[in-house]
C-alpha cells in the first residue's frame, strides 16, 4: 500500500521513522502529524470500553484533556497520580484491567520527573512515556524497560518550528499492531514536515548541547534574582529531584520554569517588556520563546486541577534558544526590573 497511498507509508516519513528508531535504540519508529495524534492513536489502538488506564496528573493539558474528555466518553476509565510519587503507578495499577501506564518526564511545564526504571519494572500494562522536553539525546526511556517513547517532535526534534510532527518508537511488533490502528485514524504526517524532522535531526545533537548548556545559566542566575520566588530545572543541584535526573538523564534539558513573586501581575509586564524573548507556545526551537501555562497551555484546568500540578498565575515558561545566554540574561533582567 505504500507504494501508491501515503496514510500507509511514505518513503520520506519513512526515512524519518528509521531516524528516529536509530536515535531511540528501538526495533522501529512510527510517525503521526502532531504529538497528540501519536496520544490519541497509542491510547485507542490498545484501549477499549472498560479498559484502564494509569497516568500521572503532571501531564501536558492537551493530553490531559484527552483523558478526561474522549476517552472517559468511550468508557475507558483513568487514574491520575502523583507522577514523582514513589510507587504511584504501581499502586494504581489493577491487574487484567489496566492496559497502559502513561508518563510525562520531565512534566509540562514544571519540570517534575518520573523514575523511569520504576516504569520499567511495571508488568501487565503497556508503558508509555511522553519524552518530548528531553528528545532522545537526554534520555531513551526504553533503556529503563519502557515500551513505547512518544514525543512531538513537532518541538525538539524537528527543532525549526516550522514542522508538525509525532513519533513513537518501540519493538516492531507493538509499532505494527499500533499502525494497524493508525491508518485508520488518519493522523498521518506529510512528507514536506517528515523532510524537515529529518533536517532537525541533522543538528539535533549541536542544538540541544547549547541550549541545555544556556538554560543552565539561566536557571542559576535567576535562581538567585530578588523578582524570582522558585525555579524548576532539574539539572540544579536545588532540583527535589535532581539525584534521578543524574541517573536517567545526560542533562538539565532545554526548557526551565520560573515562578516570579509578584504572580500574575508581575508575569504580564515581564511578557510585555522582554525583547529578545519571544512570546509563544511552543518548545524546541532555535528561538528562546517564553509563556504563561496559566493563560496558555494549561488554560483549560480548573483552579483546583492548575493547583494539584502546581501551574500558578507567577509562573512562566521558557524555552531556551540559540541565543547567547548573556543576552538573555540581561533581556530577563531589564524585563524583571
Amino acid at each position: 500500500m505504500g507504494e501508491f497511498y501515503s496514510r500507509y507509508a511514505n518513503p520520506t516519513v519513512r526515512s524519518f521513522e528509521e531516524a528516529v528508531a536509530a536515535l531511540e535504540g528501538a526495533d522501529d519508529s512510527l510517525a503521526f502529524a502532531s504529538g497528540m495524534g501519536a496520544v490519541s492513536a497509542v491510547i485507542l489502538a490498545l484501549c477499549a470500553h472498560g479498559d484502564h488506564i494509569v497516568a500521572q496528573r503532571q501531564l501536558y493539558a492537551g493530553t490531559l484533556a484527552f483523558l478526561q474528555g474522549p476517552c472517559q466518553r468511550f468508557g475507558i476509565e483513568t487514574t491520575l497520580v502523583d507522577g514523582a510519587e514513589p510507587g504511584a503507578f504501581a499502586a494504581a495499577v489493577r491487574p487484567g484491567r489496566t492496559m497502559v501506564v502513561l508518563a510525562e518526564t520531565p512534566s509540562n511545564p514544571r519540570l517534575d520527573l518520573v523514575d523511569l526504571d520504576e516504569l520499567g519494572a511495571l508488568r501487565g500494562p503497556i508503558v508509555v512515556v511522553d519524552s518530548t522536553l528531553a528528545t532522545p539525546l537526554c534520555q531513551r526511556p526504553l533503556d529503563h524497560g519502557a515500551h513505547i517513547s512518544l514525543h512531538s517532535a513537532t518541538k525538539g526534534i524537528a527543532g525549526h518550528n516550522d514542522a508538525t510532527l509525532g513519533v513513537i518508537s518501540g519493538e516492531k511488533e507493538l509499532i505494527d499492531s499500533i499502525w494497524s490502528y493508525a491508518v485508520l485514524h488518519g493522523a498521518t504526517p506529510s512528507p514536506f514536515d517528515a523532510l524537515n524532522g529529518l533536517r532537525g535531526i541533522r543538528t539535533l545533537s549541536v542544538r540541544t548541547t547549547q541550549q541545555a548548556g544556556s538554560a543552565m545559566v539561566l536557571a542559576e542566575v535567576l535562581s538567585d534574582h530578588p523578582a524570582v520566588s522558585a525555579v524548576h530545572y532539574p539539572g540544579l543541584s536545588s532540583h527535589p529531584q535532581a539525584e534521578l535526573a543524574k541517573r536517567q538523564m545526560r542533562n538539565g534539558g532545554t526548557v526551565l520554569s520560573v515562578e516570579l513573586a509578584g504572580g500574575a501581575p508581575a508575569t504580564r509586564r515581564f511578557l510585555s517588556a522582554v525583547r529578545l524573548f519571544r512570546v509563544a507556545t511552543s518548545l524546541g526551537g532555535p528561538e528562546t520563546l517564553v509563556c504563561h501555562p496559566a493563560t496558555t497551555t494549561h488554560a483549560s484546568l480548573t483552579a483546583d486541577e492548575a493547583a494539584l500540578v502546581g501551574v500558578t498565575e507567577g509562573m512562566l515558561r521558557i524555552s531556551v534558544g540559540l541565543e547567547d545566554p548573556s543576552d538573555l540574561l540581561r533581556d530577563a533582567f531589564q524585563a524583571l526590573d
